[in-house]
């Protein structure tokens, strides 16, 4: 696979389409099609503006600007994912209320912490410096749309059968996430047991 598919498909598989729809639920169920592609669409519109920003500054953003090695940060972002991972098999996701009881713009809370994450973040970094940043900028944009017209098509399955089979959507939903929480946690390992190889090799395990 070329360095332009592994950007988009590391970037892919770390939004988890269908984990977002599981944290996203509440919004699901709350906003009709029309008003939840609206908030979606801004939601990563604000995403991409973020991922092409790390794309295009690198590593230098996070050392010279933020003062963190970069690999500490693809640490951490293995750890969250891990978290994340092991909250859905213990079916312990996120809480009741995510949003609060005005849900009519919360584009900005869908961004963050839902799509822009460490993670996510350090699969942009790693974009930029794999391929020519337009390139990388459509790896990226590619790799959102992907997931937002996924999230947008387990919306209307949700629409579409909410009514007659409301309980066994929630069950579906609640045993799929968990399975899929699976792969969470292995590519959260990847970034951390990566991230400390790295380390390793570029500082000689000094501190």
């Amino acid at each position: 696979m070329d360095a332009f598919g592994k950007s988009f498909l590391l970037l892919f598989v770390l939004l988890n389409p269908f984990i977002l729809s599981i944290y996203l639920m509440e919004l699901v169920k709350n906003l009709n099609i029309i008003e939840f592609s609206r908030q979606l669409i801004r939601a990563c519109i604000i995403s991409f503006a973020i991922f092409a920003i790390f794309a295009w500054g690198g590593e230098v953003l996070f050392e010279d600007i933020m003062q963190v090695r970069f690999l500490s940060f693809q640490i951490f972002g293995g750890i969250i994912f891990l978290v994340i991972g092991i909250r859905l098999i213990l079916g312990t996701g996120p809480p009741v209320s995510v949003f609060g009881t005005d849900v009519s713009n919360v584009s900005a809370s869908i961004a963050m912490p839902f799509i822009v994450g460490p993670g996510t973040v350090s699969a942009s970094v790693l974009a930029g410096s794999r391929l020519e940043i337009g390139i990388a900028l459509a790896a990226i944009g590619l790799a959102l749309t992907a997931a937002a017209l996924a999230i947008l098509a387990f919306k209307w399955l949700h629409d579409l059968v909410q009514r007659r089979s409301e309980r066994y959507i929630e069950r579906y939903t609640e045993i799929a996430g968990r399975a899929t929480a699976l792969f969470t946690g292995s590519f959260a390992v990847e970034m951390i047991i990566s991230g400390i190889e790295s380390w390793i090799e570029k500082f000689g395990g000094s501190m």
